[in-house]
């Protein structure tokens, strides 16, 4: 996989997969303890099929999905689930704000949906060599299993008559979010305990999955924050 950019790269080199080269058209201190080939923009623009580079692009070995099953092992992991994302733009941009707030993972289905490529890799700006990330079969029956571990499952839906800071959410929490224009599927939903919303007061219908993915668990991390301060 040639993934690009500064942040992506830089991250590659410290995450859990190996980087075997790079090619860079101008030195950069931290491309280090990997070989370096000098490339000009055009020729970085023909290795990684995009003018967005930012001099910088490397050959990594393929992405590394986690098992599904261990994402739920810590007693208050917050795991997120995507129904059918198919944008890699916003892939990438949840696994950003889902690394950022330091959840467990990421699920998304096997089929019909985006998955880890060098334009996720960017759009995540390098958060998906660090987050991690599992495919299941069956996206409503893994809701399921997560459910008989403990976990609490919350789906965003924006007409849900629940506000979003009405939940508890400590313990282990899986966060649902359907895909570009449709929302959860009926039967993804229906293996919610709970459909939350987030407040609108302007004319827009809905954010988009990846704008109310970080407001929700910007919100969901600092509902926890308030929690512990009111501890025994």
């Amino acid at each position: 996989m040639i993934i690009y950019g500064r942040n992506p790269v830089r991250e590659a080199l410290g995450g859990r997969r190996r980087v075997r080269r790079a090619w860079a058209a101008e030195p950069f201190d931290w491309l280090s303890g990997v070989e370096v080939r000098s490339a000009s923009a055009q020729e970085l623009e023909e290795l990684c099929g995009s003018p967005d580079h930012q001099g910088v692009c490397a050959e990594a070995e393929p992405f590394p999905y986690a098992d599904a099953g261990e994402l739920l092992r810590d007693e208050d992991a917050l795991v997120v689930c995507l129904d059918q994302v198919q944008d890699p733009h916003n892939l990438g941009a949840v696994c950003r704000a889902a690394e950022a707030v330091g959840a467990a993972g990421v699920v998304i289905p096997e089929r019909r949906a985006a998955e880890v490529t060098p334009a996720v890799c960017r759009a995540s700006a390098g958060a998906v060599e660090h987050l991690a990330l599992a495919r299941v079969r069956n996206l409503a029956d893994w809701l399921g299993e997560a459910k008989q571990v403990g976990a609490w499952v919350y789906g965003a839906d924006a007409d849900a008559g629940v506000a979003y800071q009405q939940p508890d959410y400590s313990g282990r929490v899986v966060l649902v979010l359907g895909a570009e224009g449709h929302g959860l599927r009926p039967r993804v939903a229906g293996a919610c305990d709970e459909l939350v919303a987030l407040p609108r007061r302007g004319r827009v219908a809905s954010l988009n999955v990846a704008a109310a993915a970080a407001a929700l668990l910007y919100g969901i991390l600092q509902l926890r924050e308030e929690g512990l301060d009111r501890g025994p």
